[in-house]
């Protein structure tokens, strides 16, 4: 019965936290997330981002101007220019916003990492789960 209760625990805890939210009102923490893409141009980001919108993976992308990237790529230190995507979604999407990006994206390995939203402008937050179709 312990070991039940330890495992079931996070799935009870989550249910908890959705109840309240629906008769309170109030924002669950981590229920919408930003993920971090970087592109290698303005056109490839333009792109990505018009491909996560018509797949409806998110209800907002930020295309932030050209950054210096210095990092190690097979042993040796790169310097280059890039794009970077700032995707507002729900949380539950940054695993099929992820495979779709890797499937699309010309870099071998590209940079695709997401931040829980903990807190924000609760009609903002209602806006991009609006937008965002649930699984």
């Amino acid at each position: 019965v312990m070991t039940l209760s330890l495992l079931m625990y996070p799935v009870l805890r989550s249910l908890a936290l959705q109840l309240h939210s629906a008769i309170t009102g109030s924002y669950i923490s981590g229920t919408h997330s930003i993920a971090f893409i970087n592109c290698l141009n303005e056109q490839i980001a333009k792109d990505i981002a018009r491909a996560i919108m018509d797949k409806k993976l998110a209800a907002y992308v930020n295309i932030l101007p050209k950054s210096s990237a210095l990092y190690f790529w097979k042993g040796e230190l790169e310097e280059s220019t890039e794009i970077l995507l700032l995707v507002k979604t729900r949380t539950s999407k940054i695993g099929q916003l992820s495979d779709y990006v890797r499937s699309i994206h010309p870099f071998e390995i590209p940079e695709i990492i997401s931040l829980p939203i903990d807190q924000g402008n609760p009609l903002y937050l209602k806006w991009i789960e609006e937008s965002v179709p649930p699984d």
